[in-house]
């Protein structure tokens, strides 16, 4: 557990250091300012399709880091290093998934609130939209830095790691857009589901890639 406190401590300031915390948040109040101009000023055309379009602009902000969460550490022979002290790549991948989530989703969130003022959201639909991204964000976290193990070392690493992410996070999309419209908490409970399954299995597959990427 020490180790995991380390290692997510570490990766949680590199990101800090590298404009991590806030380049998702300026990237969603940037495309929530600009939505109104694209599809005009009428507020109930806004407040229907609002949230779906911040859960689009969570997912994409969630990308932004992708290119920096593992090839940096593999070409500096970080994880080789890590690796030779015992600790297993499921552990790092665990560390890195929990500073990756800790990096943008609290902040994403919080930036949530301003952004839903400006698409006229109403305070029903704020609280189901938090609820949401609650849950769904760290299956977004899990999804970038899954993709991001399977192609360090690739040429164009960040823009093939986001091609690959946006087809896997269409079910979270449908299921997070969902629980705006869905008085039943059926598309919440789905959310919880997809976002635990990835959660769980991104430090195995991780770890299998990164060992894979080291033969």
């Amino acid at each position: 557990m020490t180790i995991l406190l380390v290692l997510a401590a570490r990766d949680l300031r590199q990101s800090w250091q590298s404009a991590g915390l806030w380049l998702p948040v300026a990237f969603l109040l940037l495309v929530a300012s600009l939505y109104p101009f694209a599809v005009g000023p009428d507020a109930a055309l806004l407040r229907r399709s609002g949230g779906g379009m911040l859960w689009i602009a969570a997912l994409l902000a969630s990308l932004l880091p992708v290119d920096r969460l593992v090839a940096p550490d593999r070409d500096a022979g970080v994880l080789d290093q890590i690796a030779l002290r015992g600790i297993g790549e499921e552990t790092v991948v665990l560390a890195r998934l929990v500073a990756h989530w800790l990096g943008f989703g609290p902040a994403l969130m919080i930036a949530t609130l301003p952004a839903a003022a400006l698409l006229k959201l109403d305070a029903a639909t704020i609280g189901l939209l938090e609820a949401g991204l609650l849950i769904g964000t760290p299956a977004l976290a899990a999804l970038g830095l899954l993709v991001a193990t399977l192609t360090a070392g690739l040429r164009s690493s960040g823009a093939l790691a986001g091609l690959l992410a946006l087809p896997l996070a269409v079910p979270l999309l449908i299921f997070g857009a969902g629980t705006l419209g869905d008085g039943s908490g059926a598309a919440l409970k789905f959310l919880g589901a997809a976002s635990l399954l990835l959660v769980a299995i991104t430090p195995f597959a991780g770890g299998a890639a990164i060992r894979a990427g080291r033969e």
